[in-house]
């Protein structure tokens, strides 16, 4: 694998993680038991969603460079990297409680899918 392909890895997991970071922080400043229409207008003003949703589209741009040079069987589980750093940065940026067992559960993910990519 070139130095080239893991940059692309290595940006679309922090895509990941910045879009999950963003979509957690908008979805928390929506309002309580609201209708679909308010939910819908409440999403649509939200900064924190919006940053989200265009961090997604940017990442899918890169997975699709990604997958134009890598076989899916490879890629996927070298972007399960994402279990672990997603925890990670909930634990830290946002001041979530991660278990020990959350830690072993996204560990073991990602070793279990780094497994069976070895196995190709």
């Amino acid at each position: 694998m070139t130095v080239n392909i893991v940059l692309w890895f290595i940006l679309s997991i922090v895509c990941d993680v910045v879009g999950q970071l963003c979509l957690k922080l908008g979805a928390d400043r929506l309002p309580q038991g609201a209708g679909l229409r308010e939910l819908t207008v409440a999403l649509g003003r939200s900064g924190w969603a919006m940053a989200g949703v265009l961090t997604y589209v940017a990442e899918f741009f890169i997975w699709l460079r990604i997958l134009a040079e890598v076989p899916l069987s490879i890629a996927f589980p070298i972007a399960s990297l994402n279990f672990l750093a997603i925890t990670f940065a909930s634990a830290v940026l946002l001041g979530e409680r991660v278990g020990s067992r959350q830690w072993f559960g996204a560990v073991l993910i990602t070793c279990g899918v780094v497994i069976v990519a070895r196995t190709v």
